[in-house]
């Protein structure tokens, strides 16, 4: 009798054990942007890691991202920090104008997603040159969609000027290799995955900014910060070019909670060797980084930071 009793008390302990492992989903981006990847690796180390189940899946991108957290078909999702500041504070864009969502609170930044604009012909020098041509502005609900009007903005252009294709990443690799588009905007880290196979298979070009139109882009949005995509990030591009940058950053919507969230960031930021071993982007996690990209921080959050010595903002 006693052994039934022990065994019945185990299985109890054991479901309860079971029942206390959260399980939260993480939309990314398309499968050949580095969200995907990196998040799936960060999604995997999680698990493994600490009490918290993440399940990664390929997303459209920061604004469907958002809109899925909303939802709460998904409870975390990878966000571009501009993308989500136009949505929290209900700015900028018609999508959001007036209609702000604020169900959701940031994590952590990750690492700087650089506007990439490619092309394969080397007549296109400028921003300026995309008018008449066809140009991925990216797939629809992507963050790359609302960067690429601040870029026509910039330049006293509009949508109207080009012949807009709105392609994913893979997507758009395959139209420019193909020459059924002139150009292609991509906004993440890099050097990215589709721009890799693009490079190794044919000639192709990055498009830079001069200082005139890095500032007219951080006018229209402080997220916005100059940077730089080194020679020799991607085969054949061998001099560095200048553009701008945001920064990928981890949200979270209310079902997470203050303990779920605490687990996450220290889980992440306990271990960015190992982390970084597995993808590149983990060399550039960076504790002050992560604490700043314009939004308020999930209290969970926000109590890592607090033993790291720094505070961040919160909701409250």
């Amino acid at each position: 009798m006693k052994k039934v009793i022990s065994l019945t008390i185990a299985l109890i302990l054991a479901l309860s054990c079971v029942a206390a492992l959260a399980e939260l989903t993480f939309t990314t981006g398309g499968t050949s942007g580095t969200y995907y990847a990196f998040g799936n690796v960060l999604a995997q180390y999680i698990t493994n890691n600490s009490d918290v189940a993440v399940t990664a899946i390929s997303g459209s991108g920061s604004a469907d991202n958002i809109d899925a957290l909303d939802l709460d078909e998904a409870q975390l999702g990878f966000v571009q920090n501009d993308v989500a500041n136009y949505a929290y504070n209900g700015i900028r864009f018609e999508r959001y104008e007036g209609k702000p969502i604020t169900g959701f609170t940031a994590l952590c930044a990750l690492y700087t997603e650089t506007v990439q604009l490619v092309t394969c012909n080397p007549e296109i020098k400028s921003v300026a040159d995309l008018k008449g041509k066809n140009v991925s502005i990216g797939a629809s609900g992507s963050g790359v969609y609302f960067n690429a009007l601040d870029f026509f903005a910039a330049y006293d252009m509009t949508e109207a000027d080009i012949n807009p294709q709105y392609l994913s990443f893979g997507d758009s690799a395959e139209a420019l290799k193909d020459g059924k588009i002139d150009a292609a905007f991509v906004v993440a880290g890099a050097p990215t995955p589709a721009v890799v196979d693009l490079a190794a298979t044919k000639e192709c070009y990055l498009v830079g900014l001069d200082d005139e139109h890095v500032e007219k882009l951080q006018a229209i949005s402080g997220a916005y910060a100059k940077s730089v995509i080194p020679a020799g990030t991607y085969s054949g591009i061998e001099e560095d070019i200048i553009t701008v940058g945001v920064k990928a950053t981890i949200i979270a919507n209310e079902s997470v909670s203050d303990d779920e969230a605490y687990a996450i960031v220290s889980t992440i930021f306990e271990n960015t060797d190992a982390i970084a071993e597995a993808h590149a982007k983990g060399a550039e996690l960076d504790l002050e980084y992560a604490s700043t990209c314009g939004l308020p921080y999930h209290a969970g959050a926000a109590k890592y930071f607090a033993e790291k010595g720094i505070e961040v903002e919160t909701a409250n």
